[in-house]
């Protein structure tokens, strides 16, 4: 008799158990990541197979530092893509902040390092602020507003720089050195880039303010009358995306060896398509900054892949817009069928 109520005990128990782990796989098979991450592993793994010096250590080095730049920026698009809005803006101001860095040790080069960090923080949120103000005051869409100030902070940087270039023997040896040496084999500009993504994902899913931007991508009427103050929120993501941008613009003053008038030029569409293809809803609402740093990773990886394989520059472009115009498809259909299950929800209710 015991040993069938043992039977039972443990029956009884295992049943619990087993529908939990079938709720954690069906949890994990719904993330909107799962998708980006198998896509970048089977490309490191196809690569390698062709290509085995495709993850020597100096291989997988270059590949973080690729993608350092990008998951910064694409942490800080995040923040506006999921209230509605955009920044195209985010090249120009990387560019002028990696030239005011060369600038700066130019003329200062015992400042400190962490104080041009500071500096370059606080002017890229200034610039950040900018967008912020003119797009919640003026009420004009973001992607016009920034699409204006792309070029007028491109053309600041022209009028600053000019033809001149600041080199990597114009910085100090330990600011460069932010991008040569490594900790547990991750260089350490991208384990600040590692530390940014997990700081702005706590601030999206674990803080007030950063659900109340959910909130306003998914309705934002419906969170105005809920108390939210959209327009207060909105120009907090903007400065957040320029003191992100002015991070990432130090940064890429470490990463390479030159910066001038040029620096940026046209990455800001590369920020949009790593955030877009992380499955970050283009609609606004959705999304998450750890999918962006993936898809930023996955948009480098695509490209070093392929010249490893040696395949035309022209494909690697045509890739990344399939990639785009695939996750915009994708974020689509499950929006639509989201409603559909929705209102057929309510039509029972009723």
């Amino acid at each position: 008799m015991s040993s069938t109520l043992d039977h039972k005990e443990t029956g009884s128990a295992t049943a619990p158990a087993a529908g939990n782990a079938r709720g954690v796989l069906a949890s994990v098979l719904r993330l909107r990541e799962l998708p980006v991450l198998i896509a970048l592993v089977l490309l490191v793994l196809i690569t390698y197979l062709n290509n085995p010096l495709f993850l020597s250590p100096q291989g997988v080095k270059d590949l973080l530092l690729n993608a350092t730049i990008i998951m910064i920026l694409a942490a800080g698009q995040t923040l506006l893509i999921i209230t509605r809005n955009i920044d195209l803006s985010v090249g120009s101001m990387l560019g002028l902040v990696a030239f005011g860095t060369g600038f700066i040790f130019s003329a200062m080069p015992d400042l400190p390092i962490v104080a041009v960090f500071a500096i370059g923080m606080a002017s890229g949120a200034l610039l950040g602020a900018i967008n912020g103000l003119l797009v919640t005051i003026a009420k004009v869409p973001a992607l016009v507003i920034t699409l204006g100030t792309l070029y007028v902070f491109r053309g600041l940087n022209n009028a600053w720089a000019g033809g001149k270039q600041f080199f990597a023997g114009d910085r100090p040896d330990a600011f460069g050195a932010l991008s040569v040496n490594t900790v547990l084999g991750f260089p350490i500009i991208t384990l600040l880039a590692i530390v940014v993504v997990i700081a702005v994902a706590v601030y999206m899913s674990g803080t007030r303010p950063g659900r109340d931007l959910y909130a306003i991508g998914s309705d934002p009427d419906a969170a105005t009358a809920f108390g939210i103050r959209v327009s207060k929120r909105v120009f907090l993501a903007f400065l957040a995306n320029g003191a992100l941008a002015g991070l990432a613009g130090v940064l890429y003053a470490s990463r390479f060896n030159s910066v001038g008038a040029t620096t940026g030029t046209g990455l800001e569409l590369d920020v949009v398509a790593a955030a877009v293809v992380g499955g970050v809803a283009i609609f606004g609402g959705s999304g998450s900054v750890a999918g962006a740093a993936l898809g930023a990773l996955l948009l480098t990886t695509i490209t070093s892949s392929l010249t490893a394989l040696r395949v035309d520059k022209f494909w690697q472009q045509a890739i990344v817009g399939v990639l785009i115009l695939t996750a915009i498809i994708i974020d689509r259909v499950a929006s639509l069928r989201t409603a559909r299950k929705l209102r057929i929800s309510e039509a029972r209710n009723v």
